[in-house]
């Protein structure tokens, strides 16, 4: 918020949007668009500076209005079964799709179902970055069937156990 500020007192310098922009680092469609909220609130720039952040922010970042359809709304209330099938050896997202297009044949297609499940995944389960030295570990995640090891002179599996 203290950029929008920032921008502000430097329009009311009477600055160009050019020297703005560069000065802010911010884009020059960005900053039209603060501009013109600026102007559509018929405020000034001492009112703007009295005003807390979460006033600021309200006044100039405006959230997206973008309705969920139906059909969105019916795939999101599947992902929770959808995660812990995917949780079974064996099972895909290409299989669990298969399944829901076979429910719901007016359903979304392949790429946008994995798609809006990668954006329901990461808001449930966040990752965590894991800062390391290069060489210095090395980390396995291996899915799917247990490692074997067949000995070639007895020709006896062993499974390991991780």
């Amino acid at each position: 918020m203290s950029k929008i500020r920032r921008i502000l007192q430097l329009h009311h310098q009477g600055r160009s949007k050019l020297a703005i922009a560069e000065q802010t680092g911010i884009s020059r469609n960005t900053l039209k668009k603060y501009l013109k909220a600026f102007s559509e609130s018929k405020l000034t720039v001492e009112e703007i500076r009295e005003l807390s952040d979460k006033d600021l922010e309200a006044l100039f970042v405006k959230p997206l209005e973008n309705p969920i359809s139906d059909k969105l709304q019916t795939l999101l209330t599947l992902f929770p079964s959808i995660d812990k099938e995917l949780k079974k050896k064996g099972t895909t997202r290409q299989l669990l799709w298969e399944q829901y297009k076979a429910v719901h044949p007016d359903g979304f297609g392949v790429s946008q179902f994995k798609h809006y499940y990668a954006q329901w995944k990461a808001q449930v389960n966040p990752v965590m970055r894991m800062e390391h030295k290069a060489g210095d570990k090395l980390y396995v995640d291996f899915a799917g069937d247990k490692l074997s090891i067949v000995d070639a002179s007895t020709g006896e599996i062993e499974v390991y156990r991780f």
